[in-house]
């Protein structure tokens, strides 16, 4: 898929979870530049080229993969904590899978997808703050 093995996307999905613990901890969120970096650095594995369009999706793929892993424990999209570099809102996929996951109406307004991200940022960073005590 994408161009990367089974294993690869093991490792990215694993490393990926980290760092997003890691972000949630500090109450802070990410950019999918920093996220591809650090993934880079920890995996050993190539970072994602955002100026092709096959790799922007495979971000997408890898956050899909990451909140499939956690949300069944966490009822959480902790990829709401990845973002646009210079914007404030996470990306189109993020409101797609919070659609198929029943978490958000189709065709809900701008508004509601805002005030839905900003929940399930301060839902994950008040979650695992608690973890670090």
């Amino acid at each position: 898929m994408y161009g990367r093995s089974g294993e690869a996307w093991e490792q990215l999905t694993e490393a990926g979870f980290k760092f997003l613990v890691e972000r949630a901890q500090l109450h802070k969120v990410t950019t999918y530049t920093e996220m591809s970096s650090v993934l880079a650095r920890r995996t050993g594995l190539p970072g994602f080229d955002f100026e092709q369009a096959d790799e922007r999706a495979a971000m997408g793929y890898l956050l899909g993969l990451i909140v499939e892993r956690d949300y069944p424990k966490s009822r959480l999209m902790i990829s709401a904590l990845v973002h646009y570099l210079g914007a404030n809102d996470a990306g189109p996929g993020f409101y797609t899978l919070a659609q198929q996951l029943g978490l958000l109406p189709k065709r809900s307004s701008a508004t509601a997808r805002l005030e839905f991200w900003i929940g399930q940022v301060n839902s994950l960073h008040e979650l695992h703050s608690a973890s670090r005590r």
